[in-house]
């Protein structure tokens, strides 16, 4: 009997059913490993340096959001006289520029609504580096803020998406979009508790989450901390106020927190989230008490005094400089208590009055804190550079200053038009969180945003001219006179202080 084609079995050799297999193996662990890469891709970790301004994505190549070109392109400052997306420029008139900026707020605010239902990560995170620019650069005044709040839904709908880990969120998408809220609750100003409502629950479970990044969690744990200290009031109730998030700072400041060993840099982070908060309260709520037998009125930073000084000795700086400052706010508010305007000024008064450590359980403590400090202001160990030897002996000279010679600190801000001096600690970590949070956009909220004017007690105007970009390269670049003479000037100093240092190799100590 005659067989047909389509009877006939095909059959393979040996050789290429051995090679068959093989192939299949490799598909089938070649789609494990990129399930397993897609698994993780939210997990991975971000360097610490990571910033809102760079990143490792194509967020220039990203044209969907290229709006008129509004791009970061590092951290610059609002010019007035800027070209924005539909060729206006500031004019001389103050009214004028304020319409500026708020065209400009609005057109990258409208990309908001878009965010959710774009697919590609990298495309999210540039369009929350625009949002970022528009809001702190942008958003001035009552204007800045009532555009900001015909958007407030769009945009907290979209970052909270994205930092719960939705449509393949990556860290650094989750990092922009915690950074966008935190300036929102800025510009939204005081009084808002349907602004700390909406966020606390979602920041804290990014906080909890020790799978996520690191740099991630700093960034929801900075963004729930200024929420609280500008949005929060004494109206929310026990577990959702400032007072549960300082418990949390607590938590997280330590080295393991629910079962996983915390990174330095998220330890820092919480110590100075704790920092800004504690600024909100009574100076005995921070530092009051002699005893640990009355647990009841002793001070939140006492009771944290044992972590500060185990950390002072860790070996990151970052660490270390976030403990000292904690340590320098606490001693300042411990030194406060009983004392009235007059002695807070007299550096006599203030060693030996109730807010003295002396004849305390803490005495010992403190004055092992303050040996730490005292070495750090002058190490010059060899496993730091230069650079990093000389900004730490800088910053523990400061904190020296007021835990051992308990003299007030000061911080001089300088902004268009004037300057403002601040001589407490407290003022001196609310300037450097808003700072931090603001980036590019500090000065000119600064000079319009009213929060800020109460926050810091005072009223910053800007100068009456705007100058163009030609009077800023003359007058204020590196290159100016101004900035050539003064160079000449610090040249001129390093000579005689080196003259001085080598006065005794002279012959017969001859003048120089």
């Amino acid at each position: 009997m005659v067989s047909h084609g389509r009877d006939k079995k095909e059959t393979k050799s040996p050789q290429q059913r051995r090679n068959g297999k093989k192939n299949k193996k490799d598909k089938n662990n070649s789609n494990d490993e990129n399930a397993a890469d897609a698994t993780n891709m939210k997990d991975m970790e971000l360097p610490d340096d990571f910033s809102i301004f760079g990143g490792g994505s194509s967020v220039a190549s990203s044209a969907a959001f290229d709006d008129g070109g509004s791009s970061f392109n590092g951290d610059e400052e609002y010019d007035d006289n800027e070209e924005n997306g539909n060729g206006i420029v500031g004019g001389d008139d103050e009214a004028d520029r304020a319409e500026n900026r708020a065209v400009r707020l609005a057109d990258a605010l409208s990309l908001a609504s878009t965010l959710t239902s774009e697919k590609r990560s990298a495309k999210r995170e540039g369009g929350y580096r625009i949002l970022f620019k528009a809001i702190t650069q942008y958003a001035t005044g009552p204007s800045g803020q009532e555009v900001l709040e015909s958007h407030w839904g769009s945009v907290y709908e979209a970052c909270l998406s994205s930092i719960q880990g939705r449509g393949n969120a990556k860290p650094s998408e989750q990092y922009a979009a915690c950074r966008v809220l935190e300036a929102c609750s800025v510009v939204l100003g005081e009084d808002r508790d349907d602004v700390v409502e909406i966020l606390n629950g979602p920041l804290k479970k990014i906080v909890n989450a020790t799978g996520r990044a690191s740099l991630v969690r700093c960034a929801a744990l900075r963004c729930l901390a200024m929420v609280h200290f500008i949005c929060g009031t004494d109206c929310l109730e026990e577990g959702e106020d400032c007072g549960s998030v300082m418990g949390l700072c607590e938590n997280v400041g330590k080295e393991k927190y629910r079962g996983e060993a915390v990174g330095p840099l998220l330890r820092a982070t919480a110590l100075d989230c704790w920092s800004l908060l504690s600024t909100t309260f009574h100076d005995g709520h921070v530092a009051a008490g002699d005893s640990l037998d009355d647990e009841s009125d002793l001070g939140r930073g006492l009771q944290l005094l044992p972590l500060l000084a185990s950390c002072l000795d860790s070996s990151e700086a970052g660490l270390r400089r976030s403990a000292g400052e904690c340590v320098s706010l606490i001693h300042e508010c411990r030194l406060n208590l009983g004392l009235d305007g007059e002695e807070a000024d007299n550096t006599t008064e203030r060693r030996f009055r109730r807010g003295s450590w002396d004849g305390s359980e803490w005495e010992v403590l403190m004055d092992e804190v303050k040996q730490r400090i005292a070495e750090l202001s002058v190490e010059s160990s060899h496993h730091m550079s230069k650079q990093a030897k000389k900004q730490q002996r800088a910053t523990f000279r400061d904190f020296m200053n007021t835990i051992v010679d308990d003299e007030t600190p000061e911080e001089v801000v300088n902004w268009r038009g004037g300057k403002l001096t601040l001589r407490s600690w407290k003022e001196i970590i609310r300037l450097n969180f808003v700072r931090h949070c603001l980036q590019g956009g500090f000065q000119i909220q600064l000079m319009y945003n009213e929060t800020l004017h109460g926050v810091f007690g005072a009223t910053f105007h800007a100068s009456g001219t705007s100058l163009s970009q030609l009077e800023k390269r003359l007058y204020m670049s590196k290159t100016s006179e101004a900035a050539k003479a003064a160079d000449k000037a610090m040249t001129k100093q390093r000579r005689t202080r080196t003259n001085v240092k080598n006065h005794f190799l002279t012959a017969d100590g001859d003048d120089i």
